[in-house]
């Protein structure tokens, strides 16, 4: 960290008045740098005694749409930064609209610079009632409200005396302080295999194991599970985390599963409790954000990936394209371009099991892969 500050201040445009600019440690593109706007996604990593962070800095320019939706696609929490000058603007709606469509759980409402401002609390109450009616329309859950001045560090790191009028604590206690445990759903169990264990060794001759990371619910010895999309039902006999047998796992473990019976698993396959099922079907309405310059056609077929399982597909239909910046549903284009938001429907060479996105977001996210390339060129969310 003290190299990249040390590189930043010779780069700093005010270093002639004694100030680093620090949007250049997440502006590293010199397009960037030269435009002063953020075009690609950055990622920086940060930790304090309590928690480790990664800060991804998404643009917010709707040509660069498809960044935000790959800086976000993983988020426990957006910080929305608002310029306390201007307020909420076509920009802040955009990127909590994307923010409602990735089922984002946290909102931070950042009130910036409030300094060019004079700290006023009657500007920072106006933006709170307008972002209100915002996030009302898109049902965001959990949003916070907090004025500060990322220049001056005022409310950054520490409560400041200039907004003694704020009751709330400030941006990182708050970071550091979310129950990001309170997101993860502990009831419906999906457990994608990744890899089969079979050492076939002269001490492990019967082990047979799965392995894979739990990404919702708990696991236990004993429990009735089904296999799909196949369907076989069998018991868990065994669950290891790090080489040692546990009674049980939960999300976000990464263990190793034992069955009761030889069964026919493989990668891709996803281990459930036989009493909550995902859907297992060959044609999904997707939510589709387009990341190719080349354009999304009807007809075209690509490889689907969610989680570990990978099938080929083809995009039977192209029903509407969604305007980000007011949620209205626009009449469906011949031909989709980059950075465009669509709702499509697919058909897969073989069935796949799956979650609404909306539901259940960790089970319910795919990605169209070019078949040729293996470029990404699609983000996808089940319906």
């Amino acid at each position: 960290m003290i190299d990249q500050l040390e590189a930043i201040e010779k780069q700093s445009k005010n270093k002639e008045e004694g100030e680093i600019d620090l949007a250049l440690l997440t502006d590293g593109l010199r397009a960037e740098r030269e435009q002063g706007i953020t075009i690609d996604v950055a990622y920086k990593y940060f930790s304090t005694p309590k928690r480790k962070f990664i800060i991804a800095d998404a643009p917010g320019h709707i040509q660069y749409t498809r960044n935000m939706v790959t800086g976000a696609s993983n988020a426990d929490l957006a910080i929305i930064l608002v310029d306390a000058r201007n307020g909420v603007v076509e920009q802040t709606r955009r990127h909590s609209i994307i923010a409602s469509l990735l089922n984002i759980p946290h909102v931070v409402v950042a009130v910036n610079k409030m300094d060019m401002v004079n700290y006023s609390q009657d500007v920072y109450n106006n933006i709170v009632i307008d972002y209100a009616a915002v996030a009302k329309q898109l049902g965001l859950r959990d949003v916070t409200y907090i004025p500060l001045s990322a220049l001056n560090g005022d409310n950054i790191v520490e409560a400041s005396d200039k907004l003694d009028w704020y009751e709330g604590k400030p941006l990182l206690h708050l970071l550091e302080n979310l129950p990001l445990q309170d997101d993860i759903n502990h009831t419906r169990a999906r457990f994608p295999v990744q890899y089969v264990i079979r050492p076939q060794t002269e001490d492990l001759h019967d082990y047979r194991g799965y392995a894979g990371k739990v990404i919702s619910g708990v696991y236990k010895k004993g429990d009735a599970v089904t296999i799909l999309p196949s369907g076989i039902t069998t018991t868990i006999s065994a669950v290891e985390v790090g080489g040692v047998e546990v009674e049980e796992a939960e999300a976000p473990q990464s263990v190793v599963l034992h069955l009761a019976d030889d069964v026919d698993v493989s990668r891709g396959d996803v281990i459930v409790h036989s009493n909550d099922q995902p859907r297992v079907a060959q044609e999904l309405e997707v939510l589709l954000c387009w990341m190719d310059n080349k354009p999304l056609v009807k007809g075209n077929k690509y490889l689907l990936q969610i989680n570990s399982r990978i099938v080929k597909s083809v995009i039977k239909d192209i029903e509407y394209r969604l305007d980000v910046n007011s949620l209205q549903q626009v009449a469906a284009p011949q031909q989709v371009g980059l950075n465009d938001i669509v709702k499509v429907s697919v058909k897969t060479a073989g069935p796949i099991a799956f979650d609404s996105y909306k539901e259940l977001r960790v089970h319910g996210g795919a990605i169209l892969i070019d078949e040729t390339s293996n470029v990404t060129v699609g983000a996808c969310m089940i319906q």
